[in-house]
């Protein structure tokens, strides 16, 4: 069986630092979800405050009460879904600073 012989034009690979390389690619995949998970977890609270939002208006409407008071209770109810999904949104936000902070701190 012969073996493979790379291109001249290839570069070649030094696999002695395969944990080196393994450690850099982790850092950057945490730091890529890292960004990623924000945008993941607002569009959450999107999706929940619409359904919350129209679950209200659907069961007021089906159970026949008045429409004024079915829009204003189902605007309620997004508002505060939407409020405090920011809220809890937020403070994840810096909780995940202040751990990276404090990661980083005990590294030194």
């Amino acid at each position: 069986m012969a073996r493979y012989t790379p291109h001249p034009d290839q570069l070649p690979l030094n696999w002695s630092d395969n944990e080196a390389i393994e450690l850099i690619v982790e850092q950057r995949l945490a730091e890529r979800f890292e960004a990623e998970s924000f945008q993941w977890r607002f569009r959450l609270v999107m999706i929940e405050t619409v359904m919350m939002g129209l679950l209200v208006l659907v069961a007021g409407l089906l159970l026949k009460q008045p429409t004024m008071m079915v829009l204003r209770a189902s605007l309620l109810i997004a508002a505060s879904c939407l409020a405090t999904g920011l809220l809890l949104l937020s403070l994840s936000a810096g909780t995940a600073k202040l751990m990276r902070r404090l990661r980083g701190k005990r590294r030194k």
